[in-house]
């Protein structure tokens, strides 16, 4: 016989289930300011502070303070709000254009706008995205053709990767947008390769890399964190903690033990915790990253702290598993509408335009769609047969030529 306790299995579970009343009382929201902005060439061992706070930027009057606050001017920062007003009104027309049959697929931003905007504006060119499913707005930030995007919802004729990606798995190099993929914490790996490539080659180029906190469990994300640290590569790695991996909370990844910014303390890189809806903490936070790796002080681990107000993608209910009212009581409101007040509270943006703004955006969106509908949605058009057999080898072996002469095709 033994004193011992039997041992008990933890098993995380979210603070509500579907039917409960929402609570997120027990998160610790700071005030905007009251982060410390260390220097650019800080060593990391002055910084093991910051992966337990918040850099916020914006207060609930919208007016932006303290020594995160970016030196971006209002042209700059109206053209963030135009990129993710332009996603959520794109947003918003493909999920219809889905649930009409027009497309197998989609996923929306909704609450994650400023994730891919800000960052794609403060970055050059010549930089690399290597992005997650709902970074969209990283292309609307940089002016890609709608039209393309919608081809390639409805894998029709024009799809500009001709069929051979999943709608919202786009690609984009000129626009420094790498291929999605499905599988999300293999583009941890490549931004890293990427980087150290960059690198090697005495190059002035950086990457940045998102993947959601639910795939911080997966081997991708650590061995990408050993070889950013151990080579000094000049690259961002991106956690974007949206509080939902597909129907799992953000628990069932380690959210309840620390935050996912500590877990760059174990790689000896610094780790920034960043409020997700704050357009402005966005980009300083993504400025000052960016600054460490063009100055060879290696690469910087930022969790994006933001709430994915709408379902994982088409395929998913999220009533199922969470409050439906959850997304309305999120505590640090949403990035559209904090970065418009932002930009009234300066004199640079009224209601009126904002109106205008907002049907111009609609209406371009509404043209692009009808243009790719022209074309042909979902099984009414689709890219030629012979695309198939192009890009698979430099130099085409008999095997494809005989599968070409198979379809008819004359090689």
């Amino acid at each position: 016989m033994t004193n011992r306790p039997k041992l008990q299995l933890h098993i995380p579970e979210p603070l509500t289930r579907p039917g409960e009343a929402v609570d997120f009382g027990g998160l610790v929201i700071p005030p905007a300011g009251s982060v410390d902005r260390p220097a650019i060439d800080a060593p990391e061992c002055d910084l093991r502070h910051l992966p337990y706070q918040l850099i916020r930027a914006l207060d609930d009057d919208g007016r932006a303070i303290g020594p995160w606050k970016p030196a971006a001017s209002p042209l700059q920062l109206m053209r963030g709000l135009r990129a993710m007003m332009l996603t959520r009104a794109f947003d918003e027309r493909l999920f219809r254009a889905h649930r009409q049959g027009k497309t197998s697929f989609y996923m929306k931003s909704t609450g994650e706008e400023a994730l891919g905007a800000a960052p794609s504006l403060v970055l050059d060119r010549g930089d690399m995205c290597f992005p997650t499913y709902r970074v969209l707005s990283w292309l609307m930030a940089r002016g890609y053709p709608l039209i393309d995007l919608v081809n390639q919802i409805f894998s029709n004729a024009k799809d500009p990767l001709k069929g051979r990606q999943l709608p919202i798995l786009y690609s984009a190099r000129g626009y420094g947008f790498y291929s999605l993929s499905g599988n999300v914490g293999s583009r941890f790996g490549h931004a890293v390769g990427w980087a150290m490539a960059s690198a090697y080659k005495q190059d002035d180029k950086i990457a940045l890399a998102y993947i959601g906190e639910g795939t911080t469990a997966e081997g991708d994300f650590h061995e990408a964190l050993t070889f950013a640290s151990v080579y000094r590569a000049p690259v961002i790695l991106c956690v974007t903690n949206n509080q939902w991996a597909i129907s799992s909370f953000a628990g069932i990844a380690g959210a309840n033990e620390t935050t996912f910014a500590a877990k760059a303390l174990a790689y000896g890189i610094p780790g920034l915790r960043v409020d997700g809806n704050d357009f402005l903490a966005v980009w300083s936070a993504t400025e000052w990253a960016a600054e460490r790796a063009r100055t060879n002080q290696g690469a910087t681990l930022i969790e994006f702290f933001t709430y994915r107000a709408s379902g994982h993608s088409t395929s998913d209910d999220p009533t199922k598993y969470r409050p439906a009212d959850e997304p309305n009581h999120w505590p640090l409101g949403d990035p559209v509408d904090r970065l418009k007040q932002h930009l009234m509270t300066e004199g640079a943006w009224d209601e009126d335009r904002h109106l205008l703004l907002s049907v111009e955006l609609d209406a371009e969106v509404k043209t692009a769609v009808r243009e790719a509908e022209a074309v042909g949605t979902l099984g009414k058009s689709k890219p030629p047969i012979a695309e198939m057999f192009e890009g698979v080898f430099a130099k085409s072996d008999w095997r494809l030529i005989e599968q070409r002469l198979e379809a008819g095709i004359l090689p």
